[in-house]
């Protein structure tokens, strides 16, 4: 059966389209990655949905129709943190490592996914925890090692999810991102993790805060650095913590207003190599951990204290 239906009512332009119920997205999604399209259809889909943009409704059907797809993951037995990387750095340091390198060093089990290579030449985590000493996680157990060891795991989409990662393979023939990487962002791979969710264009925000509320997520939103879900080592972001979908206040942190006066100590290029020597110095005590990401570190350990994580924090 062709996807024409779908195609004809989100394929109306920005303020004709119309959306979708979390049943037909489900089923349309369900159908993209079982590989049931021409590409013909899927670029269709992603055009008009680039146009169009997700709703919280649709979000949860494509999510719910991805889930089935992931690699079954072994249960941290504490609270975790689930840090999606599928940016990577342009013109600043990828510091979403040094996140995980810092919550694993306090005993939070962490996991990060994302690509094993940008096609853009961006530098990606995996080329960063490579550097390091810790390549992309074959497998399920090699992910309970990592964490045994006291160490971060990084799971390749790749393995964790290949539909979805072809689906996030047609960027370079595109030329656009797709629907695909905002699922990215947002899926419970990790069931009862805290999920760091971040986005770069204010629509986003709006959108995102709705779903993570009507699905009742453990999560913590912020505008990402580069697309990273790490805070800008310059200035602090809006941090915005979730309880079973309902926005803790006590518990965010506010953005950095005013006028920088210190910058910190950053690497001197934003290569693999040359940053995984910065995180090693860092680590090390040699060079300070930027503020903004120290406040980061405390929110997110908070947030797991506090049972955040405990919850199921899907998209049930």
């Amino acid at each position: 059966m062709s996807i024409a239906p779908y195609l004809k009512e989100i394929g109306r332009g920005k303020d004709g389209a119309r959306s979708l119920s979390r049943e037909q997205a489900h089923d349309l999604m369900s159908r993209i990655l079982d590989g049931r399209v021409t590409d013909l259809e899927l670029g269709g889909f992603a055009l008009a949905m680039r146009i169009k943009g997700e709703t919280p409704e649709e979000l949860a059907g494509f999510v719910d129709a991805t889930m089935a797809h992931t690699l079954a993951l072994p249960d941290p037995g504490r609270p975790a943190v689930l840090l999606p990387s599928y940016n990577g750095a342009r013109r600043l340091p990828n510091f979403t490592p040094l996140l995980a390198l810092l919550l694993a060093r306090e005993g939070v089990p962490v996991l990060v996914h994302g690509m094993a290579a940008d096609p853009t030449g961006r530098v990606t985590s995996a080329a960063i925890f490579t550097a390091l000493g810790l390549p992309p996680c074959p497998d399920a157990a090699t992910v309970a090692a990592r964490w045994a060891a006291g160490q971060p795991a990084f799971v390749a989409i790749e393995t964790l999810n290949r539909p979805l990662a072809s689906l996030l393979a047609i960027r370079p023939v595109l030329g656009l991102r797709n629907s695909g990487h905002t699922i990215a962002k947002i899926l419970p791979v990790l069931p009862g993790a805290l999920r760091v969710v971040n986005h770069t264009h204010p629509e986003y925000a709006i959108s995102l805060t709705q779903y993570l509320s009507d699905s009742l997520a453990c999560a913590v939103l912020m505008r990402g650095t580069e697309g990273e879900p790490v805070a800008d080592a310059r200035r602090q972001p809006r941090m915005q913590v979730f309880r079973d979908g309902r926005i803790d206040a006590e518990a965010s942190l506010a953005p950095q207003d005013g006028v920088l006066v210190e910058l910190p100590v950053l690497p001197a290029g934003i290569d693999a190599a040359s940053t995984a020597a910065h995180l090693r110095a860092v680590l090390a005590g040699d060079q300070p951990v930027p503020a903004p990401i120290a406040q980061q570190v405390a929110c997110l350990r908070a947030a797991c204290a506090a049972g955040l994580s405990v919850s199921a924090g899907s998209a049930a």
